[in-house]
């Protein structure tokens, strides 16, 4: 476990407050068989569990004195594709940087690794009682990303395990109601993931000949988004034909 003393320093880099090591030695005390990493960062707790320890920890935060986690303020999805690669090092400065957009190496390079699935979904848990925030986060597998559905315990959870599942294509089981929310009913594909194209799949129009909205391929078409460089600049040539430098 990933766990650290939160009377260390060093567990965050920073001065953790009454609060946060109340919260820390809680979840410690009574969640230890379930984490798998516990982190403090920036004035916020972070708790990672498996997928099938995701009912038995929220029934636990949901309910103990300890924990009183009334409100489940937001349910986000993530995805790691590609995480950790870069085209170029930043490193170092190089003075080539239209070149390099121009014509991106081979291969990227590995600069941070991750060891888990590609998606994860993280809550966010707020305590009016305790006064207490916690991030509750897992990582799930990409075929195809699944987890048990909170609405039973938090009703808020609907909309977002909704939005989650429309975005990124993250399946929440027991929802009684998982269907698209923000897109379109014929919408295809889920678009906050890293791999849905740029500028979509399909575009619609209302037509009038057949009275309703139509769907057709995108008609748009994929540029390079470079900087551009502006070889020969005009006005430097009128400054240095009038002789005033300030023109």
């Amino acid at each position: 476990m990933g766990v650290h003393d939160a009377m260390d320093p060093s567990f965050s880099g920073e001065t953790l407050s009454e609060s946060l090591k109340t919260l820390l030695s809680s979840l410690k005390q009574h969640l230890s068989e379930y984490i798998k990493s516990l982190t403090a960062a920036h004035g916020e707790i972070t708790l990672e569990i498996q997928r099938e320890n995701l009912l038995s920890v929220a029934e636990i935060l949901r309910q103990h004195p300890s924990f009183q986690f009334e409100q489940l303020i937001d349910v986000c999805g993530v995805d790691y594709l590609d995480y950790g690669l870069s085209e170029w090092s930043t490193y170092s400065s190089t003075t080539t940087g239209f070149e390099r957009g121009v014509q991106p190496p081979s291969e990227k390079i590995q600069v941070h690794a991750l060891d888990r699935g590609r998606f994860a979904v993280a809550y966010h848990f707020l305590s009016i009682s305790l006064n207490h925030r916690l991030r509750l986060k897992i990582f799930l597998d990409e075929d195809p990303p699944y987890v048990d559905s909170l609405t039973a315990l938090w009703p808020s959870a609907s909309w977002f395990e909704r939005e989650a599942f429309d975005l990124f294509g993250i399946l929440f089981k027991g929802h009684e109601d998982l269907r698209r929310i923000l897109t379109d009913y014929g919408f295809i594909g889920h678009p906050f993931r890293k791999d849905f194209p740029l500028i979509g799949t399909v575009e619609m129009r209302y037509d009038k000949a057949h009275g309703r909205v139509v769907y057709e391929p995108v008609s748009i078409k994929p540029r390079t988004l470079v900087p551009k460089v502006i070889r020969q600049d005009y006005r430097r040539e009128a400054s240095s034909t009038s002789g005033d430098p300030h023109v």
